[in-house]
Parts: C-alpha cells; sequence; structure tokens
C-alpha cells in the first residue's frame, strides 16, 4: 500500500476508530449494566481517579449509599479500572470523576451510545445487550 492511498482513507479510517471504540465502550458498559441488574446493585457511587499520592494508585470505586463490602464483593480493581476509563473516553475527561447511581449506568452512559451509534448507521446483532429506559437490560429488538 502506498502512503498516498493511506492519507486518501485517513478520514474514514479515523471515523471507523471512533465508531470502534463507541461500540466497545457500548458493549462494556451494556454488559456490566447487565451484571448490576443480575446482582440487584443499587445505590449512589462514586468513581474516583487513581491517586498515588494518597495511597490509592487506581481509580476507586465508593458506596455512598450503602455498604462498601457489596462493592468490593462486585468489582474488582480490574474492573473499576476498566470503568474508570470508559468513562473518562466517553466523557472526554481524563481523569473522571463521577458520582451517579449504579441501577442506572446502563441508561446514563451505554444508552447515549447505543443511540449514536445507530444515528451512525451501526447495526447491531440480536445478542448485543441493549439497556431499556428503565435502565435494565432488555432483548435486542428484531
Amino acid at each position: 500500500m502506498k502512503i498516498s492511498q493511506l492519507l486518501h482513507h485517513r478520514e474514514a479510517l479515523r471515523r471507523q476508530l471512533q465508531l470502534a471504540n463507541l461500540a466497545y465502550a457500548h458493549r462494556q458498559l451494556a454488559t456490566l449494566a447487565a451484571r448490576i441488574t443480575q446482582a440487584r446493585l443499587q445505590g449512589l457511587v462514586r468513581l474516583q481517579p487513581a491517586e498515588p499520592a494518597v495511597e490509592h494508585p487506581w481509580p476507586v470505586l465508593t458506596a455512598l449509599e450503602g455498604r462498601q463490602s457489596v462493592i468490593d464483593e462486585h468489582f474488582t480493581d480490574e474492573n473499576v479500572a476498566e470503568l474508570a476509563d470508559l468513562l473518562s473516553f466517553i466523557r472526554g475527561e481524563d481523569p473522571v470523576d463521577a458520582t451517579f447511581r449504579l441501577e442506572d449506568l446502563g441508561v446514563q452512559f451505554a444508552a447515549p451510545l447505543r443511540q449514536q451509534l445507530e444515528e451512525a448507521g451501526v447495526e447491531f446483532e440480536p445478542d448485543t445487550p441493549q439497556v431499556a429506559a428503565s435502565g435494565r437490560p432488555r432483548p435486542n429488538r428484531p
């Protein structure tokens, strides 16, 4: 492939990369929303960025309602780090500091991504998780 061909297709490739990243974020957030619904987790939480100087070199998910032990039982450090990366990407904030209700994660973050993808002409397979207006995952429409 010649450099002129790459440069000619640069804008289309950039757009495809953006859509691929949105699709990945949607899938991960919708899957997490389904896990939250299945485990019947709810309550206000705060996702804080990593702060190595304050004894947590990784992002932290803190229960503002309910018990922290429930959060710790259902979210590994890797889960929290990925959530922080996803929210940072979709919000355009680095690092991200967000407060939200666990039961609203799908509606607040995954559903808008799905809408963006659909508006861009992306088609979803039947097994793609979809979030209903209530925040609960629902089966795809045919």
